[in-house]
């Protein structure tokens, strides 16, 4: 999608369902949003995932002169705002990183959680970005891409590297530049009092925010914990892809669901069925059938869809083929209409309800494709 933000015109994706909590992922510069891709990708199945091209990388515009660390923290706020989004967790990599700190010290209530990867408080001496900015307005983004990429990544051979290198010489010079300026001039005294929930990632061989940066950041957000990744250098999203995203969904899980176990399940049923329809249910409640929805939170939302080991819209899934089966047609009707937070598309209703039909039987999954067809259309 792009939308236009002000003077800059902004490219982002978004995926998962609407109704998930939101988390914006800011990329490295001389890269784009596809540097997140791994992350988003797994992230996508339980929670909103935006990511955006920052200014003048990948394909938003990029405006002439310095930016500051603001301009770029307000460009994700911007974003948000422009998809109704009133609060965000917040993960960035490198100068991503910073500008995800930048937001939780200007906006706090806006920011759910932060994730900052390979980054630092502050970018000095300012003269080395002053070199490096001077040298790409003198002789373009080819001139850096050999060092820049050997600080990166731990492996150049890699087609993963190869395409980060891609990322590196389509750059603008006005973007890289321009950024370049935010990172030369931010001071650790603009991130100061942050206390969102925190989790700090860092590669060990990163040799510019070297893992002693990441604990300088942890040493000023009360709470904060830090990983540093064996085997990864400044961009780890790929050379430690499964690391990378399991330290990221631990850290979203942990602070999005309450550790009671019946409240993470009311959380989770409200994500899945929607806020609707669990507030008419609660208000149908009787003391007939309280013990009864009390057994489903905690046995069923609780213990089991709270499970990491697969995602909402998997889970969703497999309730519709075994519901359908089964022949349980109320329960099955309120899975279909909870696909548009599952994210299960109706062409994949209709794979499962084939899979029903060759193991289930042809009865069972003709019935309950009418059933969604019927629903399906209602939601039109």
């Amino acid at each position: 999608m792009f939308v236009q933000l002000g003077t800059v015109m902004v490219h982002a994706q978004v995926r998962g369902a609407a109704s998930a909590p939101a988390v914006l992922l800011l990329h490295s510069m001389a890269t784009d949003l596809h540097m997140w891709d791994p992350q988003a990708e797994a992230m996508a199945q339980r929670y909103r995932v935006v990511a955006m091209d920052m200014r003048g990388h990948g394909l938003t515009t990029a405006p002439a002169g310095d930016y500051s660390m603001a301009d770029l923290a307000n460009d994700g706020f911007a974003l948000l705002d422009a998809l109704g989004i009133a609060k965000a967790h917040v993960a960035g990599v490198s100068i991503g990183g910073r500008i995800a700190l930048q937001m939780a010290a200007m906006r706090p209530e806006r920011v759910l959680s932060l994730m900052p990867c390979d980054t630092a408080l502050d970018f000095q001496p300012a003269a080395n970005w002053s070199e490096r900015i001077a040298q790409v307005r003198a002789q373009g983004m080819a001139s850096v891409a050999e060092a820049t990429l050997g600080r990166w990544v731990l492996d150049k051979s890699l087609p993963s590297s190869r395409a980060l290198m891609q990322m590196i010489l389509t750059t603008t010079v006005d973007g890289f530049c321009g950024c370049g300026a935010a990172l030369r001039d931010c001071s650790a005294d603009e991130v100061k009092g942050i206390t969102v929930p925190t989790t700090i990632l860092g590669g060990e061989q990163d040799p510019g925010t070297t893992p002693a940066k990441a604990r300088e950041i942890q040493a000023v957000i009360p709470g904060s914990t830090l990983h540093v990744l064996p085997d990864a250098a400044h961009i780890p999203n790929f050379e430690q892809e499964a690391q990378m995203t399991r330290l990221l969904l631990a850290h979203l899980d942990a602070v999005s669901l309450p550790a009671d176990r019946r409240e993470a399940g009311m959380a989770v049923r409200k994500r899945v069925l929607g806020e609707a329809h669990v507030a008419r249910s609660e208000a149908a409640l009787t003391p007939m059938d309280a013990p009864f929805r009390d057994f489903i939170l905690d046995g069923a939302w609780g213990g089991v869809w709270t499970r990491p080991g697969l995602s909402h819209r998997d889970r969703s899934l497999l309730c519709l083929g075994m519901l359908a089966a089964l022949g349980h047609h109320d329960e099955f009707k309120l899975h279909v209409r909870a696909t548009r937070n599952t994210g299960v598309t109706p062409e994949e209703i209709a794979e499962v309800l084939l899979q029903v039909a060759v193991y289930g039987g042809v009865p069972a999954a003709n019935t309950a494709l009418k059933l969604a067809k019927d629903i399906l259309k209602e939601d039109a």
